[in-house]
């Protein structure tokens, strides 16, 4: 039987331990939160040696034990061994060889915590270009702790830090003298406290007399440190600059014995050279926007042959069944329900994944990152920062976890600018109701041989999105009464080649949480709906059927148009008919029918479960020899007139593109901004300009 062991996973930002993680765990990976806070929690299990078997805990990147966001809270608590529930046999700590001495001040203090600890270098190569050289062997003796050499991206190194890792948990060797002598600093206030904790070392002890109030622990001992802190004259401040001061003194010497580097302006990287192209004040801008285009553009041209092949196989089962199944409620179930449900869910798989996928590209090579660099200057102007580019780009996958990752904004008014406007961003949930709106209502002309016409549309839609959220930021910027200081710090990672399979894992993880989590949801609504548009109060539906069958027998030449009228007359007077007509007056002025307002009420679950209850209402009423665009298309209003004529599809992406039509996202705003005040002004605000704006539009194009 194997041996189970944690290991804690950390690392300063853009070391590389996001790519070791993935490259340890593969598809054997889940995300979660951290117990009471919403950070994501990323494990993952591996198999070690035919004895041991681990638990990655991949915990948030941090620059030092000195913790100032939500995320880096999560790791100082584990760290200082206050965590009741991560306890780490090993911490595997991730350096970057090029950027040494930086990252050796949170080794240094990892060091001092007295956790076995196993150190993996990671960039060799990037340290090999600058002409970096590093005396591995120095470098342990030096640490006192284990040091390997990997490149997780062509997994070298990952066989001998598996080894590494066993033997550090075995014999919990931890190194046997302090990086610097804690101590010295205060060591009145540190004896005193060991005295009623004699489990701390010094030098968490000396964390615990800095961060005793953040810690979990009991309100007694919390006076009794503060009594300490009194007697001692006990000066965090002063305390925390001469700790780092003195790190980084014996950093230096570690650096000149081990590290040789030559003079910085002796070589110049391609990075500072691509820096000047795509920093520019101006082709910056322009190489920024042709990017964009491309993914828009990639978007249909990638994904059209996929989608056809799988609507034409939907269209084939859907019409197989009808042709061999008898006509029970069960049968109708299956078909109407299930298989049209999960036709509307499968179909969009394919833009999910090349979405997810070219995001991933921009984030790998490091180009995401001058993305925010980029923009710091239009940003500020409309009341936000550049770290506010990341949640809004972010946002066009999901809005959940883009909110989430608004804790990496310091300054409390732009981090809650960030987390009101970013819902505007388009993202992946919007997707399947663009693609099939603008399939029925733009046609497939392309300019020049290779632009589209679909794609540009579908580009000036997210341009829409990100061109409310920065005029809404500006105005919001007036009335929110928060005055803090800002600054802007990003650190730019090198230019590298896309990690594949770090790519290919993002794209299957991505759309398989599509699938399965959006799906659910979709699925639930479809068999509802189901149920809804096929039965009615009292004998209603009955009457209609005996109605009908007694035409069809006495006309059996026009056998085919009165099922098709009885279908629409079922339809019509429905559970689902009836909650539509009851709410049709007022989207009528934005081009709507009773249909459209049914998927306005279901999609409030789940912005794409609009096509679920399109695929679900349009198998209720019509055939299934034809695909979900074809019914669509061929949809007609009581005058004959089409439904989804240029003025009511445009109007229908308007209104998607602004309404706040998402419960996980009204949720997770709660959930950080700990108040319902925001998310109901959320609601509110973005459904009054989704509303205007439709209407706006249908009347332009009508």
């Amino acid at each position: 039987m194997q041996q189970t062991l944690n290991i804690a996973l950390v690392g300063n930002p853009n070391s590389g331990k996001s790519t070791l993680f993935n490259s340890l765990t593969g598809l054997n990976q889940k995300t979660g939160n951290f117990p009471g806070v919403t950070v994501d929690k990323k494990t993952g299990k591996i198999n070690l040696s035919t004895e041991f078997s681990a638990n990655i805990i991949d915990l948030p990147g941090t620059y030092s034990l000195y913790p100032r966001r939500a995320d880096e809270w999560v790791a100082y608590k584990v760290l200082m061994h206050a965590d009741e529930d991560i306890k780490p046999d090993v911490i595997l700590l991730i350096t970057d060889a090029s950027n040494l001495k930086r990252n050796l001040l949170f080794c240094s203090q990892i060091l001092d915590t007295k956790t076995p600890v196993v150190v993996a270098l990671t960039m060799n190569d990037i340290a090999a270009k600058k002409g970096i050289k590093i005396d591995i062997g120095g470098l342990e003796t030096d640490l006192g702790v284990p040091v390997v050499e990997i490149n997780p991206r062509k997994n070298k190194g990952i066989p001998q830090l598996k080894k590494t890792l066993i033997a550090a948990a075995q014999h919990k060797v931890v190194p046997s003298r302090n990086f610097i002598e804690n101590k010295e600093l205060a060591t009145k206030s540190i004896e005193a406290l060991q005295q009623i904790m004699p489990q701390l070392n010094d030098y968490t002890a000396l964390h615990y007399l800095i961060n005793y109030q953040n810690l979990p622990i009991d309100f007694n001992l919390k006076l009794q440190i503060e009594q300490i802190i009194e007697q001692t004259s006990f000066n965090a401040t002063k305390i925390q600059a001469e700790e780092i001061m003195l790190r980084y003194q014996r950093i230096k010497l570690i650096m000149q014995k081990n590290v040789f580097a030559p003079d910085p302006a002796e070589k110049k990287l391609i990075t500072d050279k691509l820096d000047n192209i795509l920093l520019h004040r101006k082709w910056g801008y322009l190489i920024l926007i042709t990017v964009l285009f491309i993914i828009f553009q990639s978007i249909f041209w990638l994904a059209q042959y996929p989608m056809d092949l799988i609507e034409n196989t939907f269209t084939i089962i859907s019409s197989f069944l009808s042709n061999h199944l008898p006509e029970t409620w069960w049968s109708d179930l299956l078909i109407n329900g299930i298989v049209a449900g999960l036709g509307g869910i499968i179909i969009f798989v394919p833009q999910i994944m090349i979405l997810f996928g070219l995001i991933t590209i921009l984030e790998d090579t490091g180009y995401m990152a001058r993305i925010s660099f980029l923009t710091d200057r239009l940003m500020r102007k409309v009341g936000l920062n550049g770290k506010s580019v990341m949640p809004m780009i972010s946002g066009l996958a999901c809005a959940v976890p883009a909110i989430m990752s608004t804790r990496n904004i310091e300054n409390k008014k732009e981090r809650l600018l960030t987390i009101l406007v970013t819902p505007l961003m388009s993202c992946s949930a919007r997707l399947p109701v663009y693609i099939i709106l603008i399939a029925l209502a733009v046609p497939e002309t392309y300019y020049f041989g290779f632009l589209s016409l679909q794609g540009l549309v579908m580009m000036l839609l997210y341009l829409l999105g990100t061109v409310a959220a920065l005029i809404i930021s500006y105005i919001m910027k007036w009335f929110i009464n928060i005055k803090e200081k800002s600054f802007f710090i990003l650190e730019l990672p090198i230019y590298r080649n896309p990690r594949w399979k770090n790519v290919g894992i993002t794209m299957v993880e991505k759309s398989k949480i599509f699938v399965v989590e959006a799906g659910k949801i979709i699925m639930i609504i479809s068999l509802l709906l189901w149920f809804l548009s096929s039965y009615g109060p009292g004998d209603t539906i009955q009457k209609i059927d005996d109605k009908y069958k007694t035409l069809i027998v006495n006309n059996p030449d026009n056998t085919d148009s009165l099922e098709k009228i009885a279908s629409t007359e079922k339809l019509q007077h429905s559970y689902a008919g009836i909650l539509g007509r009851s709410i049709e007056p007022v989207i009528t002025p934005l081009g709507y029918d009773w249909k459209i307002g049914i998927a306005l009420i279901t999609s409030f679950a789940a912005r794409e479960v609009f096509v679920g209850t399109m695929a679900t209402l349009y198998s209720v009423e019509e055939s299934d020899k034809y695909s979900l665009r074809e019914k669509m298309n061929a949809a007609t209003r009581p005058d004959g007139s089409k439904v989804y004529t240029l003025a009511t599809a445009l109007s229908l992406m308007v209104f998607y593109a602004f309404a706040m039509q998402c419960m996980s996202t009204l949720a997770i705003v709660k959930r950080e901004t700990k108040t319902w005040k925001w998310p109901l002004f959320q609601l509110v605000y973005m459904t009054v300009l989704a509303y205007g704006a439709s209407w706006v539009v249908y009347q332009l194009f009508s």
